[in-house]
């Protein structure tokens, strides 16, 4: 039987709408026949009550930090603080306009003041805010090391990435005008070092390394790595989704990374998800700094000034300045937990560490070492009734809980990658150790519940395969059940 919400969009009534408008003699506007549409949109024609009762319903149905624990690994799903979104959201910073500059000098110092606090951070010289999101980041930074490249007539045309690098990571490169060269990672996902140095030839302009890696592993060779890479004249670029588990404990700088962007979004109080808003600022060794993008805000004697007239740049990379709001909660964010940012490293290491150990009985782990912010089991231990890590995370929607990522990173048939976050408490992190092995037990015990999961979500285990291939976006006020 359809639920009684169902029936509001298959049975619009027509004439019926959720408005009511004066009519007004409003300025006549012409617009050119193109931009016309000839049919009228076709939507579902319902009371208001209707409408806010559909909406209601949606939003009691979606999954989000609020309702549980999103262990997805590479993502750093974590809870922000509501005051960072209410501060961000003051009319004194929402209210201006992106194209304002003059009585913001308190905003362009808080601009000013963050890329300080984030080459702290880091360990990086200096930072451009410009870029809107990680790949964007990642875009900008290899567009630096190409300028540079230029400048200095190297003729360098390759950039190494690893094969368990985010899959941002060689297209960045390409679009920046390099080609890419994939290296071999060992079984723990660190850089096979035999391959990396039959590839490091005179062509290579750098390596692109996430540290920890994707494995949640940190590159115990990256100071032979880098002094290697820098040997040869080429640069290192640090892929910064990563970062939450090195706050305050290791800089990206001091292990010899030339340019490097980091992912607000995920380690600095922005919600992550949903299709933003991200921010992926940008920073660079001292030499690097003249190439980083346009305009700069530039603290003077009077107070700051949006500089455009800078020579050598990559040029400008963004309509207005990036996302101002996401870098008020990461201001926000760095202020609130000053010193104790490292306490945010410690207890996203101790989370993870903690659920792989607790799980290594049941889940298959590759892995021996100790792990950073998160790991990766490849499936079940016991594969013997096939049971595979789709079904495992299919099932894991029956007890509530969002499932980790799977099948990334490639490295392993049956990854099951999971990011438990510092946010989360150890009794809400027990709750998920115990659901986990709640799963293995049924997967030995009664297979087909775990093969034919889910069983009480609001629709069960659709085409996924046709589902991407062929999405079905939009409403159809013609389509009938």
């Amino acid at each position: 039987m359809k639920s009684y919400e169902s029936f509001i969009f298959e049975k619009s009534t027509p004439g019926r709408k959720a408005y009511s408008l004066e009519k007004k003699a409003f300025k006549t506007v012409t617009l050119d026949a193109e931009l016309l549409r000839s049919d009228a949109p076709k939507l579902p024609e319902v009371y208001e009550l209707d409408v806010l009762r559909h909406f209601t319903n949606m939003s009691m149905k979606n999954y989000g930090i609020e309702t549980g624990m999103y262990p997805l690994g590479s993502c750093t799903m974590k809870y922000n603080p509501k005051i960072h979104q209410d501060i961000a959201a003051m009319p004194a910073f929402s209210g201006v306009h992106p194209y304002q500059e003059t009585g913001v000098d308190g905003l362009l110092e808080i601009y000013d003041h963050l890329q300080t606090y984030l080459s702290e951070i880091s360990g990086m010289h200096q930072f451009t805010l410009n870029s809107y999101a990680g790949a964007h980041g990642e875009l900008v930074g290899l567009m630096v090391m190409k300028r540079w490249h230029d400048a200095h007539q190297t003729g360098k045309t390759k950039v190494l990435v690893p094969d368990a690098a985010h899959g941002t990571n060689p297209a960045s490169a390409i679009v920046a005008g390099f080609s890419v060269v994939e290296l071999k990672s060992n079984h723990d996902g660190t850089v096979d070092l035999d391959d990396f140095y039959a590839k490091l030839d005179d062509e290579v302009a750098g390596i692109m390394l996430t540290n920890p890696n994707t494995l949640g592993v940190f590159e115990r060779n990256i100071l032979e790595i880098s002094q290697a890479i820098h040997d040869k004249g080429g640069l290192l670029y640090y892929d910064g989704a990563n970062l939450n588990p090195l706050l305050g404990m290791v800089r990206p700088g001091d292990m010899g990374f030339d340019i490097m962007h980091i992912n607000l979004h995920k380690t600095f109080s922005t919600p992550h998800g949903g299709g933003g808003p991200g921010s992926g600022p940008v920073g660079v060794r001292k030499d690097l700094a003249q190439f980083l993008p346009k305009p700069v805000i530039e603290k003077t004697a009077d107070g700051y000034a949006i500089n455009r007239d800078k020579p050598g740049t990559i040029g400008q990379i963004s309509q207005f300045y990036g996302n101002f709001g996401v870098y008020i909660k990461a201001y926000a964010f760095i202020l609130t937990n000053g010193e104790h940012l490292k306490d945010i490293a410690r207890y996203a290491v101790l989370n993870a560490n903690y659920v792989k150990e607790s799980l290594k009985d049941v889940y298959e782990l590759p892995t021996t070492v100790a792990c950073k912010h998160e790991f990766v089991f490849n499936g079940l231990k016991d594969k013997s009734d096939h049971v595979t890590t789709l079904d495992v995370a299919k099932r894991l929607l029956d007890y509530g809980v969002h499932p980790p990522t799977i099948y990334f990173p490639l490295l392993y048939k049956e990854a099951l990658m999971i990011e438990p976050v510092e946010t989360e408490s150890k009794q809400t992190i027990d709750g998920f150790i115990e659901i986990m092995r709640t799963v293995a037990k049924e997967a030995k015990e009664s297979p087909e519940l775990v093969k034919t999961a889910p069983h009480t979500t609001i629709v069960r285990r659709l085409d996924e395969a046709t589902a991407a291939r062929h999405p079905v976006l939009t409403y159809d006020a013609h389509l009938k059940p």
